[in-house]
């Protein structure tokens, strides 16, 4: 199976569907561009922009260890996320450089008033995992 079609397949359980507006954070050249561009086909748009300003389905957050303080950056994603919105953060698995524990992440999020729901298995690379806001 190509890594194309893994990656398409993966990216359908993050839960956006075609039409969605996703805004994405972190971008860098060291992303999982495979998810990356099955996300953009899910969604049938380009992901939108950090600076762009529409209200968002959802925000992919990339984030590395030493991208600064991890609350402080999920605080920046939420100004344009729907209150039913979603945002997965994307972090370096576990033996990669930048990778970010989930004793950070669960530290974090609520700090950033969101609460931790799920991981998803999207990329060999980085770890996925899914946080809304607290109702």
């Amino acid at each position: 199976m190509s890594e194309t079609l893994v990656a398409a397949e993966a990216v359908n359980q993050l839960g956006f569907k075609g039409g969605d507006l996703v805004q994405e954070f972190g971008y860098d050249e060291d992303i999982d561009f495979e998810v990356r561009d099955a996300l953009e086909d899910l969604i049938d748009a380009d992901l939108l922009e950090e600076d762009e300003h529409d209200v968002v389905d959802g925000v992919l957050l990339w984030w590395r260890e030493d991208d600064g303080d991890l609350a402080d950056g999920l605080v920046d994603t939420l100004s344009d996320l729907d209150d039913s919105g979603v945002v997965w953060l994307m972090t370096p698995k576990s033996g990669r450089a930048g990778h970010v524990s989930p004793a950070d992440i669960a530290e974090a999020a609520p700090l950033a008033g969101l609460h931790v729901t799920k991981p998803a298995a999207v990329s060999k690379d980085w770890a996925a995992t899914r946080l809304v806001m607290k109702k």
